[in-house]
């Protein structure tokens, strides 16, 4: 039953019982014209009335403890419906985990005995497993493509301005650090994740996910601050640079702007 249900439900009975209660008004009023000591068969009827009373009144104040209870509940279920849609969110980037049948298993046992019996093959190293293309690409570090002198002074006058060499660098450092921040925050499980963080890792999450970034290190616009690139006109004026020498490209996805990390044209 939802919130409006439930809602809808109180306030019938709330109208039942002020229906009733009216009812006992009327013989309370009906009791008070005649005494219960006056007429021996009202006694009863007296006693009766007063234990009515007392429930009607204990219905009365269950009523409203319900009633106030509801905006809390409203709350609640609020509440469990973004954690629900969070655990979807989350579910998509679980990986599936492989299954092997019992004659692939027994396949994978056999074959480094068979590697050590034939001629021109060397004993398996088991103790030195061979990285997956997934553990390869998590572990691999932000690319840091510098530009050179020749290139700095390729640029007009009036793209380069005041920047120098050691600048653009630096901020080229900077940019990396902003992609291996967020990629450490796309691999990171749940439970090392501050609060604040975790709506943040999600948006990485769904952003890396895109035909257009799967694959390449990125970082947002809003991630510049500093120590060598921000988002003032300096900063504007490097990344122009650098899109310019193809050490960048950008994209908008969502409310995001997206740089992307690219390797030079040679």
């Amino acid at each position: 039953m939802d919130v409006k249900q439930a809602g809808s439900s109180l306030d019938s009975l709330i109208s039942s019982f002020n229906t009733r209660i009216a009812e006992l008004q009327e013989l309370v009023i009906a009791r008070n014209m005649y005494p219960a000591s006056s007429v021996t068969d009202l006694k009863a009827v007296d006693a009766a009335l007063k234990a009515m009373e007392l429930q009607v009144q204990a219905i009365q104040d269950r009523l409203c403890e319900e009633t106030l209870a509801i905006p809390k509940a409203k709350k609640l279920i609020e509440a469990s419906l973004r954690q629900q849609k969070k655990l979807q969110s989350m579910s998509v980037h679980v990986p599936e985990r492989t299954t092997f049948s019992n004659s692939e298993i027994n396949n994978r046992s056999i074959l480094p005995e068979a590697s050590n019996q034939l001629p021109g093959f060397g004993p398996l190293k088991p103790e030195e497993p061979v990285a997956t293309h997934k553990e390869k690409k998590g572990r691999s570090s932000p690319p840091l493509w510098y530009i050179t002198a020749a290139e700095l002074d390729s640029l007009s006058s009036y793209m380069r301005g005041r920047l120098t060499l050691d600048k653009v660098n630096a901020a080229i450092n900077d940019m990396a650090a902003y992609a291996d921040s967020n990629s450490q925050l796309i691999t990171a499980p749940k439970k090392k994740l501050a609060e604040n963080l975790w709506e943040k890792a999600l948006e990485l999450r769904d952003i890396a996910m895109t035909e257009s970034i799967k694959g390449k290190h990125f970082f947002l616009e809003t991630d510049m601050k500093g120590p060598s690139l921000k988002l003032d006109n300096t900063g504007k004026a490097i990344l122009t640079v650098l899109r310019h020498l193809g050490r960048i490209s950008e994209t908008r996805i969502g409310h995001h702007r997206v740089i992307i990390l690219s390797k030079p044209q040679t």
